[in-house]
């Protein structure tokens, strides 16, 4: 608002006359509190619709990424997280207490369909429970529950700031805090953005990805034929739900826990008839045990074939011989591995480093996405869907458009819409 006050030109766009009072800037901060983040998800949807109907989403592929976006928090300020959680308790506690945020009111009726039986709404509700909403909880991690054999520090440390905020990867900058802002993007030319989400920086990027992928293709009734991302979606989780919905998963898959120098499980060769693995060195790895938490089966060598071995330092280390886990589903990435040496993969691959990676660019050094003003995740949620709204508003306008400006209100509007150019004397 201070910008506006001293910008004419701002004034004229935004309408209002010279000596018109603006209004004041805790009135911006109120009614975004009122308005609340679904509101803010509707007004970007209301655009993508307006796209939709304009011919701009093309449909057949998708493109999923995220960057990093700095928080408004210095990395001093983490503190123990239970410390800073029992603060804002204390803090919200009266506010809670007589009832001043319930919306009161029923949210609406929550009966299942009539035609489900017994037994499938158990097992919907037996689903749902062991599903986390990423998009329903705004992007909020789940940490009663962890699906990595470690915690992070965010699971410890809270920034007293901004308690959503957590700790982005060391960069030139140093160690500071931020955000993942989450783009799925339509492969036509308008490389329309359709799914918008922030989450902490903690958030690996391929947890919520089939989240905004569904989201993405039932809220815009999308029959996409391949999804792209880089190898932080290539997940066997991630592999087996997208190619289950008969579309090409083109990602590299995960390398992690994989070492340099040391012969990968795909350097193995599997004979499926006789449920075998062959190592490079010509030796046989038996089955040993099928691990269903991991979902996996695991074969071993015999250790006296693994010491005297000409290629052990490049294979094992392992008094016991070498092992190799099986996926339970890897026919699923071996038809991925396979989409990687074929030309549409490649092409999918060049046209993802100009096709998503540019928008968060051009958000960044024209929009405000280098560093959220705003702190919580329902505040950087609604400034990121704000400023996709705005990218996408362009390119619809491209396309229909820009149209006249409205005259600023007030008397001296009014006046200069009445004189002509013959009136002062221009030809």
């Amino acid at each position: 608002m201070r910008v506006v006050a001293d910008r004419l030109s701002l004034r004229w766009y935004l309408g209002y006359a010279l000596s018109e009072v603006l209004p004041d800037h805790s009135s911006l901060t109120r009614i975004r509190e009122r308005y609340g983040v679904e509101l803010f998800r509707r007004f970007f949807e209301a655009v993508v619709e307006q796209c939709v109907a304009a011919g701009l989403v093309w449909g057949k592929e998708l493109y999923i990424d995220s960057t990093d976006v700095d928080a408004n928090a210095s990395i001093d300020s983490l503190q123990p997280r239970f410390a800073v959680e029992a603060h804002l308790a204390r803090l919200f506690e009266e506010k809670d207490e007589d009832g001043s945020d319930d919306p009161g009111g029923d949210s609406g009726p929550t009966h299942m369909p009539v035609a489900l039986t017994e037994e499938a709404r158990a097992d919907l509700a037996e689903r749902a429970a062991d599903r986390h909403d990423w998009i329903g909880e705004t992007g909020r991690p789940d940490r009663t529950k962890t699906s990595v054999p470690y915690r992070r520090i965010a699971d410890f440390r809270a920034s007293s700031t901004d308690p959503d905020a957590s700790p982005l990867r060391p960069s030139d900058r140093g160690a500071h805090l931020g955000y993942h802002d989450h783009y799925v993007v339509d492969g036509g030319k308008a490389r329309i953005i359709l799914t918008v989400l922030v989450t902490p920086a903690e958030v690996q990027d391929n947890q919520p990805a089939l989240d905004l992928l569904w989201r993405t293709r039932f809220r815009w009734k999308l029959h996409p034929r391949q999804v792209t991302g880089d190898s932080k979606y290539g997940t066997v989780e991630n592999v087996v739900a997208i190619e289950d919905q008969r579309i090409w998963a083109f990602v590299p898959l995960s390398k992690a826990g994989q070492h340099a120098d040391v012969f990968a499980e795909q350097d193995f060769r599997y004979d499926s008839v006789a449920d075998i693995y062959h190592c490079p060195g010509e030796k046989v790895l038996h089955f040993l045990s099928q691990s269903d938490v991991t979902n996996r089966r695991i074969y071993q060598a015999p250790a006296t074939d693994c010491k005297g071995c000409s290629l052990r330092e490049h294979c094992t280390t392992s008094p016991r011989g070498r092992r190799i886990n099986r996926s339970l589903d890897e026919t699923y990435l071996e038809r991925v591995r396979g989409y990687h040496e074929t030309a549409a993969y490649a092409k999918a691959m060049r046209k993802r480093k100009v096709w998503v990676e540019p928008l968060f660019a051009e958000a960044k050094d024209w929009h405000g996405l280098r560093r959220f003003r705003l702190r919580g995740l329902d505040k950087v949620n609604e400034a990121a869907l704000v400023i996709a709204t705005g990218q996408n508003l362009k390119r619809l306008l491209s396309t229909q458009g820009w149209g006249r400006r409205p005259w600023p209100g007030g008397a001296a509007g009014v006046l200069l819409a009445t004189v002509t150019p013959a009136k002062i004397g221009l030809q």
